[in-house]
């Protein structure tokens, strides 16, 4: 009974990290090496860069793309993860486009422990990707309606499966105990967008984990999923909401249009997360069009806050949530979610730049 708090504990962390045996792993593995987010598809387009803001627009050449996490220091475990509070005080207008709506808050819910209801505050740690390429077409060519289909974003990514939702079926709005998730303004799925049920089957070691930490639970707990699910919303923004956008992208040039993917349900690990792309005419060059990407995901803070009881139990140490997610772990692997946040957002901007290409 002495070990039942640790392992329960663990849970978490052997979905994240895919431990397949304790015995397995008395020895963790070595994180790896800063700098191997990009892929063999991305390597050598991607450039990274510590602000893309920073980078003159008119230096850039089609097929190069600039990447930016503010990751100072890769390797660290929690590094390039910003608190939601201080992300919404120190870049208020990155939180205001990237957050699922206006006025978004971290949630506050009722848990029911042993028959007992209890508020509970979820604080949130926020992940940031921003990129920028050129497209050689006026961005007057550019159908952004032709953008915002499922049959596009089924294109992106082949290992996440899409399909039509619909509105009626919408988890914040159906399901009382995701009020939180709902939009003040108005419904999710709204005429006008596309509402879309994505489901990500994880990969490599993940299943096997995540197969274990179910047996070691005991009881009647709720059973962890080999799946992550989630619901979106996919749409242009309308003009008013498309033009503000410049003081976000410090292009200047005027935007002429904006494509928002806005996850607003997740059934694990993460609570929200945007892809943003924003298209403005190439300073001095009305030929070519400048596109600025953004890819935020939204944490679950208690996924990461529990250092203390994983160091206690050997098999987790040096395997922190933390690490799993930011990529560096050796149990990281393909070139999707499970690859960590910085190697799907990367792969992610890369499949986006690659369709507008061909388009």
């Amino acid at each position: 009974m002495l070990l039942q708090r640790p392992v329960r504990l663990a849970l978490p962390l052997l979905v994240l990290a895919g431990v397949p045996s304790a015995m397995a792993q008395a020895t963790p593995p070595s994180p790896a090496q800063p700098g191997m987010a990009a892929t063999a598809a991305t390597a050598g387009r991607i450039r990274e860069v510590a602000s893309v803001a920073a980078v003159d627009p008119t230096t850039l050449k089609p097929g190069t793309i600039l990447v930016s996490d503010h990751r100072d220091t890769p390797s660290a475990p929690e590094n390039g993860l910003t608190p939601y509070l201080d992300w919404v005080r120190t870049k208020p207008v990155e939180a205001a486009a990237l957050s699922p709506f206006p006025g978004y808050k971290e949630p506050d819910y009722t848990t029911t422990v042993n028959g007992v209801a209890k508020p509970r505050h979820e604080a949130l740690k926020v992940y940031v990707a921003e990129g920028r390429f050129v497209v050689a077409r006026p961005a007057e060519a550019i159908d952004l309606s032709a953008l915002a289909q499922l049959g596009f974003v089924q294109a992106m990514d082949p290992a996440i499966k899409h399909k039509a939702l619909d509105p009626a079926d919408v988890t914040p709005t159906k399901d009382p105990a995701a009020a939180f998730a709902r939009r003040p303004d108005r419904p999710w799925c709204e005429p006008g967008t596309v509402c879309i049920e994505s489901r990500y089957d994880l990969e490599g070691k993940l299943p096997l984990g995540v197969k274990l930490a179910n047996k070691l639970e005991e009881g009647g707990a709720k059973k962890i999923a080999e799946f992550v699910s989630f619901q979106s919303e996919l749409r242009t923004l309308p003009p008013d909401r498309a033009a503000s956008l410049g003081a976000l992208t410090k292009v200047d040039t005027t935007v002429t249009g904006g494509l928002e993917q806005t996850i607003f349900w997740v059934n694990q690990i993460l609570r929200f997360g945007k892809f943003l792309a924003v298209f403005q005419p190439m300073p001095n060059d009305p030929t070519k069009t400048v596109v600025t990407t953004y890819m935020a995901l939204a944490i679950k803070g208690d996924v990461l806050d529990r250092k203390a009881e994983y160091a206690r139990v050997p098999v987790l140490r040096n395997l922190l949530p933390a690490q799993v997610l930011m990529g560096n772990s050796s149990f990281n692997t393909g070139t999707s979610i499970s690859a960590g946040l910085p190697t799907y957002a990367r792969n992610r901007i890369a499949a986006f730049a690659d369709a507008l290409a061909k388009r």
